[in-house]
């Protein structure tokens, strides 16, 4: 099974999501006051729930947040994965 890494890495994490189709995105159920909600990444198909974000307001999100990108680069038959998630960098280690 591939394993799981975990980064912080703000260039790591936009070159894995671009490899991959995906863009910034926030819940739009979720934002208010001129700040992003919860953070997503979207792949083709686009998902009409999230709203696309520049990287730069997604990665201001993710420090402010504390958060930690939780990963996979590939499947167990070699293709790119895109399971993914956030999480606290309190609970995620490097």
């Amino acid at each position: 099974m591939p394993k799981g890494n975990v980064t912080t890495d703000h260039k790591k994490i936009q070159k894995w999501a671009e490899e991959r189709g995906g863009a910034p995105a926030t819940v739009k159920a979720t934002k208010g006051d001129g700040e992003p909600g919860i953070l997503r990444l979207d792949f083709e198909p686009r998902d009409e729930a999230l709203e696309p974000i520049g990287w730069e307001d997604f990665f201001e999100k993710f420090d402010k947040e504390d958060l930690a990108f939780l990963y996979q680069d590939r499947t167990d038959d070699g293709k790119l994965s895109r399971f993914h998630k956030f999480v606290s960098r309190s609970s995620a280690t490097e």
